[in-house]
């Protein structure tokens, strides 16, 4: 991937609300209500996202994605970097 392909990305994850994403599936992770990702964390939690249907594997990596890519991309910069 090019260096502006990345920070496509990188750009999307800071542009998206606040990591970190959380997946609560209904069933797995409690007994009532809905499956949703919890996005933020106690002062800066935001709101739930809510899906119609979904896949507990599908909402699963959409938060581990939010949560991971600006990681992931950190390191491939970094790694990157120490070849030049």
């Amino acid at each position: 991937m090019t260096e502006s392909e990345l920070r496509n990305i990188l750009d999307l994850c800071n542009k998206a609300t606040k990591a970190p994403w959380k997946s609560y599936v209904e069933g797995r992770d409690f007994s009532s209500g809905s499956s949703f990702i919890m996005t933020g964390e106690e002062q800066d939690r935001d709101y739930d996202l809510e899906f119609v249907k979904i896949k507990a594997e599908d909402q699963d990596f959409i938060a581990m994605a939010r949560n991971v890519l600006p990681k992931l991309i950190d390191e491939i910069f970094k790694l990157r970097s120490q070849q030049k």
